[in-house]
């Protein structure tokens, strides 16, 4: 039987530990080409989203993902995060919480290359000549 993380099961529960205590859950996220975040955002590869009641909407806290809609800057988003590319989940106001290191996905493979029998683009300048 393959080995289940104990990751989203502490997420869950610091969730709940912080909408307990009067405390803003906040989520500190390495952003990859799987995580679906506003870009305008990011900052040096990171983000950081606050997922209490108030600021998510339909927040869904399951093993693989975290899904949820939030506004930024007045607009809309849909927002999802692989669950292993969350490395902190903490309260806003002391800081408390679990930090962990994000692993890259094995999913992720490389962008397919161009066909080696593909012809080679040409080089230079484009040309057009009128005809008439």
């Amino acid at each position: 039987m393959a080995e289940i993380s104990t990751k989203p099961y502490l997420i869950r529960a610091l969730y709940e530990w912080c909408a307990d205590s009067g405390y803003t859950p906040q989520l500190l996220v390495a952003v990859d080409g799987r995580t679906r975040v506003p870009p305008g955002f990011v900052k040096d590869g990171q983000i950081v989203l606050n997922i209490s009641a108030g600021a998510t909407r339909n927040l869904t806290l399951e093993n693989d993902w975290i899904q949820f809609s939030a506004r930024f800057g007045g607009v809309s988003h849909e927002i999802s995060v692989p669950v292993d590319r969350v490395a902190a989940i903490f309260a806003r106001e002391n800081g408390q919480g679990l930090h962990f290191e994000p692993v890259d996905s094995p999913e992720q493979t490389p962008p397919p290359s161009a066909p080696e029998d593909a012809p080679a683009p040409p080089k230079g300048r484009p040309s057009l000549k009128v005809v008439k």
